[in-house]
């Protein structure tokens, strides 16, 4: 299963941008690109959930939202990945843990957008995130 999950060099500074992206936009490119910038990061990944356990309805496929989210951000400092699906988290306080187990040599930074800020107090295990 490693060789199916995203890349960095060791030391490396890397972005995570979780969401369901349905769909995936410009405003999520924009903060990818300003984070890389304001940031220092040397990656991004967008972390595209299988789905969000705070919404009752379910979003569009899977598949669908990568390909979409492929679409819109093309940068080769950004990784489009499913590893939430992959690893069988499903909060993102879960696949932290599971990240940090992975990849202890790298240093990640959480990223959001003010739609999450604003309920971000209601995600499970918020505190430590």
């Amino acid at each position: 299963m490693r060789h199916e999950l995203p890349y960095a060099p060791p030391g490396a500074r890397v972005g995570l941008l979780g969401g369901s992206f349905v769909p995936a936009h410009e405003g999520h490119a924009h903060i990818t690109r300003e984070a890389l910038k304001r940031f220092g990061l040397d990656r991004v990944w967008w972390l595209v959930s299988p789905g969000n356990p705070l919404k009752a309805h379910g979003p569009a496929p899977l598949p669908k939202r990568m390909a979409r989210a492929r679409a819109v951000m093309r940068d080769p400092r950004v990784t489009i990945t499913d590893i939430e699906a992959r690893l069988g988290t499903r909060y993102t306080a879960q696949t932290l843990e599971r990240l940090f187990a992975l990849y202890p040599q790298l240093r990640f930074t959480w990223l959001m957008g003010a739609d999450n800020l604003a309920g971000f107090h209601h995600w499970e295990r918020w505190e430590e995130i």
